[in-house]
């Protein structure tokens, strides 16, 4: 993925971030170059790859398949007494058009809100622990309201709506090809990118990036070791 493209991603989703009335932390806003500088203080953000991350899985189609994210605080499982929350907040936006795959999680649950723009759909399989996708049908929590739909079914969550994903639950986003962007709020349990995605189709989850012009934000990956 071309460093261009993801600077504009990251500059699309600050303003549709502004644009809901949202504010983010000012981590959000520090340049590489600062990052350069910063110390210990600031090991929360390393540690817990909390700040910007924009992904095309490896698979080079970010406009067909990606995801771009903001995680704003997060625990961490492996250093629990250093970061006990057990709790996370992320923001996330796709593209109208864009796909983000199935995948479910082990140890996270999670609720997934529509925080504005397009609508979204996901799509729900109850999962294996070895991975299979199974199908039964599937009992789904959105906003109060139980309901069972058939494996393979979407559901439809306009603004302001959630679902709530369990564990072992696959579940992808598609957005609709018109409408515009979808911006969505992520509460979870703590998230552990590295041991806690279960892709159905296996696949990568951050991006090789080409460096054709210098970073606008670093990644949550690409953080320098502190001063």
């Amino acid at each position: 993925m071309k460093r261009s493209r993801i600077n504009a991603v990251i500059k699309d989703m600050r303003n549709m971030i502004k644009e809901h009335g949202f504010e983010l932390p000012p981590f959000a806003d520090f340049s590489a170059r600062e990052w350069q500088s910063l110390g210990h203080d600031y090991d929360e953000i390393r540690d817990n790859k909390l700040g910007w991350d924009i992904t095309d899985y490896g698979l080079e189609k970010f406009d067909e398949v990606g995801f771009s994210l903001f995680t704003i605080r997060n625990g961490n499982q492996k250093m629990k007494e250093k970061y006990p929350k057990p709790y996370a907040e992320k923001l996330l936006m796709l593209y109208e058009g864009q796909t983000a795959p199935l995948h479910y999680h082990w140890s996270k649950m999670e609720d997934i809100i529509n925080r504005g723009g397009n609508d979204v759909y996901i799509t729900v399989f109850n999962g294996g622990k070895d991975g299979e996708k199974l199908t039964t049908d599937v009992t789904v929590h959105t906003d109060g309201r139980v309901i069972t739909v058939p494996a393979g079914d979407r559901v439809l969550l306009c603004p302001g709506q959630s679902i709530t994903i369990t564990q072992y639950l696959y579940h992808d986003f598609v957005v609709p090809k018109t409408g515009g962007s979808v911006l969505l709020g992520e509460v979870s349990m703590c998230n552990d990118d590295e041991h806690d995605n279960r892709f159905y189709d296996p696949i990568g989850r951050f991006p090789a990036i080409e460096e054709d012009e210098a970073p606008y934000r670093l990644l949550c990956t690409e953080y320098p070791a502190a001063r």
